[in-house]
This record gives structure tokens, sequence and C-alpha cells, in this order.
């Protein structure tokens, strides 16, 4: 037997010792009871390899605990990213909701406190504020030395128009008109 098989087979051969020992003994009038194999101590290099093989399966179960340990940090970190843009979403879209009621209030309290003035009007002198407040936030905080920005009245009115077309395709979206719908609404 090999010396896997003699480890596992430690009791038979105990056993089989005691029998040969008692047919040898008994001829001289002794009687064997028991035989206790304390050890089976084989030659340092079979010890030495052995050591080796068992070292080597630990590393290996170690590694494959190492990278299933890795793989659950990974998921777990592409799930937590996942998470955090979904928020991020989400505070982002509050934010512009935010955004939108403060200035419907202030277009409606504006027009109604000013007399002759049009929520258009109020809505372009609005736009014309943020864009001009946007420039200077720019010139403060940029590290860029020159942006190039289209500046004057036409172009603050085209970029008014466009914000303005913006938020009405946004609206017709959310109210669920199609591209027609929407060509008339703009042209009244």
């Amino acid at each position: 037997m090999n010396l896997d098989e003699l480890f596992e087979q430690k009791g038979e051969v105990a056993k089989a010792v005691s029998e040969e020992l008692e047919k040898v003994m008994g001829d001289y009038g002794y009687n064997i009871e028991h035989i206790l194999m304390v050890d089976i101590i084989p030659d340092a290099s079979v010890r030495r390899a052995m050591n080796e093989i068992n070292a080597a399966q630990r590393l290996q179960l170690a590694s494959v605990y190492k990278g299933e340990a890795e793989k659950v940090l990974v998921v777990k970190k592409a799930e937590a990213e996942a998470e955090a843009k979904y928020l991020g979403g989400v505070g982002v879209a509050r934010q512009r909701q935010a955004i939108t009621d403060g200035l419907r209030e202030n277009i409606l309290n504006f027009s109604h406190k000013v007399e002759g003035t049009s929520a258009k009007e109020v809505m372009d002198l609005i736009l014309i504020t943020q864009y001009f407040d946007t420039i200077k936030d720019l010139g403060h905080s940029s590290k860029n030395t020159t942006v190039f920005i289209p500046h004057g009245p036409g172009h603050v009115r085209d970029i008014s128009g466009q914000i303005r077309n913006g938020m009405m395709e946004a609206a017709s979206a959310q109210a669920g008109l199609t591209n027609d719908e929407m060509n008339i609404n703009l042209l009244q």
C-alpha cells in the first residue's frame, strides 16, 4: 500500500501486526492483547514532499478563495457606483424640477406685479440675467485663459429662443404631444 493508504488504514495495520506477533510470540507463551500504533514516521524526504504537496494544495485553495473575494469586491464596487449614479441622477432631476418651479413662480409673480409685461418678456429678462451670470462665473472660476462665446443682442435672443424651445419641447413631451401638435403650439 502507498503512504496515504497506510495513514488511512493505520488500525488495519495494527491489527495485522498484532496477529503476526501473536503467532510468533504464542509459541513462547506470550499472549498479545493489543498493539498501540502511536505514529507512522516516514523518511524525512517523504515528509518534506508530503508537506510540499499539502502546502501547494492549500495555496491553490487560498488563491481560489482570494479570487472569489476579489470578484465579490469588484461586483460590489460596480453595484455601489451604479447606485451612486442613479441617486445622482435623481438629485439632478429634483434640482432641475425645483429650478423650473422657482422660475415659473417668479415669472407669474413678476408678470402680475408689473403691469403690461408678458410671461415671455419676463422669461427673456431672466434668461439674459442667467446668461450674464454664467459669463461672470466663467470669467471668475475658469482656469482657461481664453473662452470664445458668441455675444451680442442677436446671440442672446437666439440663446433665449433655443432655451424656450427646449423647455416647450420638454413640456410637450411630458404632455405626450406629437411634433405636429408641438409646432402648432409654438406658432400660437
